[in-house]
């Protein structure tokens, strides 16, 4: 997704700085008065960008999925479930930052005829496992899960923005979405390999119903259907505020937005609408591609100084609900970017670097690095931990000859401690040798993307939480060679 920092060049900079140097005025602006200046255009377009790029992401992301078989990314239709017997590897590229610990099962939701069931299976206690529900505004807006519900069977019910009723007999609670479409994100706890046969039979288990069929009443009548605006996370750089114009027709206005969204109509966007960018004049051509280009940086920035730097780590807390955010479009639009479908830090926490302990950057094509965490000072979890690799200009996992992506907490007792009992971890393109294969983490022959995953924080010290501010601070990365 948008992760590169070159999305537009110095020649949308020249155009812009000619256009502001003659003040020339559009086409649109000669025949629609309505249509706003240049500079006017730019700081709504700017503002637009930030406000709309999880909703684009997650809508590119929800075509992938759910609407188009041919993505290579396609998983199953509206409200068919779809489980993942693997792990997450280079060849997935739908989600940037994908998680590799987990093996996931999803359910892309369509509420808009009636509500959802969601039923699961009674599950050991010692086997993690979570159902995040996240929105069309990205909001996280309910778990059900070991953390959250614990570990016996259950019916859900998850209902739409517009559903009035009452909680019906049998289901244990019912959660909201903003949106007519919604996403049921289900991680299970994979323990090794050898591990997946058991995986698969807790996957059985999930199911999705609606709710007449839970009830075992008629059916209402279905929904329309509707012609999707074909897109892809490839597309996103060239066809944003078009697929902003798509998104936005199945986001539903609130209190905190309408004033962005208000704005967003004086270009031609919103719902029902269509960017028409070829129609517009140079300068505001100029115009829209400079503001998505500063919104990018804005964003960027945000990634790099929103949160508390603890050893060249980033430690934060920023996925959440409506309320979590309460507007602060920047930092969801940073969130999105970082890692798009991350849980709330009560469920998972995620210490992000590109950075060494000195903050130099990580360059897996210049240097050989180590993680070393001291003796009892592994991170605090109640479920598990790990440390993925990602390259460092596309957020994807990394292609290397062991097939290794990630190092985590099961995977301890086959790697080798230190004398003092800590543990380090070689974060090299090549192998470090046989005595320490164990605990290599390949790297790519590129710059580096590291990302720690906490899952269920304890959240009593020694904690990282609360984040940013707890008493477990996790170690920098040292660069050896």
């Amino acid at each position: 997704m948008l992760t590169k920092r070159d999305l537009l060049g110095s020649a949308a900079m020249a155009a812009f700085a000619a256009a502001a140097a003659t003040k020339s005025s559009s086409v649109l602006a000669q025949t629609n008065p309505e249509w706003p200046n240049v500079f006017e255009a730019k700081d709504i377009a700017e503002e637009g960008f930030i406000y709309g790029l999880p909703l684009v992401m997650n809508y590119a992301v929800m075509q992938e999925f759910a609407v188009n078989r041919n993505s290579g990314q396609f998983k199953a239709p509206f409200n068919e479930i779809d489980n993942q017997h693997h792990v997450s590897t280079p060849a997935d590229t739908a989600i940037i930052t994908p998680n590799s610990d987990t093996p996931y099962s999803t359910i892309w939701l369509d509420l808009r005829a009636e509500p959802m069931v969601i039923s699961v299976p009674a599950i050991e206690r010692e086997r993690y496992y979570s159902v995040q529900l996240v929105d069309g505004n990205t909001y996280n807006y309910g778990y059900i899960g070991t953390r959250a519900t614990g570990t016996e069977p259950g019916d859900y019910l998850v209902v739409g923005p517009d559903w009035k009723g009452e909680k019906p007999a049998g289901i244990k609670q019912v959660f909201r979405s903003t949106t007519p479409f919604t996403l049921a994100l289900i991680r299970t706890q994979l323990f090794s390999p050898g591990d997946m046969p058991n995986v698969e039979k807790v996957q059985v288990g999930y199911k999705a119903r609606p709710l007449s069929t839970f009830l075992k009443q008629p059916a209402p009548p279905a929904a329309p259907k509707i012609a999707f605006v074909p897109a892809t996370t490839a597309g996103i750089k060239d066809n944003f505020f078009e697929y902003l114009d798509a998104a936005l027709q199945f986001v539903p206005e609130t209190a905190r937005d309408k004033a962005v969204r208000a704005k967003l109509a004086r270009i031609g966007v919103g719902p029902g609408k269509t960017f028409a960018f070829k129609d517009l004049s140079l300068e505001h051509k100029a115009a829209i591609l400079i503001a998505m280009k500063q919104g990018d940086d804005k964003v960027s920035t945000w990634l790099t100084q929103g949160n508390k730097t603890i050893n060249g780590w980033n430690v934060g807390a920023f996925f959440g609900d409506e309320a979590f955010y309460n507007g602060d479009w920047l930092m969801r639009a940073g969130a999105a970017k970082g890692g798009l479908l991350g849980n709330d830090a009560a469920e998972a926490m995620y210490p992000y670097t590109r950075v060494d302990a000195a903050g130099e950057p990580l360059d897996g094509s210049k240097h050989a690095y180590t993680i070393t965490f001291p003796a009892g000072q592994l991170p605090p979890v109640n479920a598990f931990w790990s440390v993925t690799m990602y390259n460092g200009k596309s957020q994807l996992l990394v292609t290397n000859p062991i097939n290794r992506y990630l190092i985590n907490s099961p995977m301890l007792s086959a790697m080798k401690k230190d004398a003092d009992g800590s543990l380090t971890l070689y974060l090299q393109k090549d192998s470090p040798g046989a005595d320490r294969q164990a605990n290599w983490l390949p790297a790519p022959n590129d710059t580096i993307y590291l990302v720690m995953r906490l899952y269920w924080p304890k959240p009593t010290p020694p904690s990282i939480l609360p984040a940013g501010e707890g008493t477990w601070r996790p170690p920098g990365v040292k660069r050896v060679s």
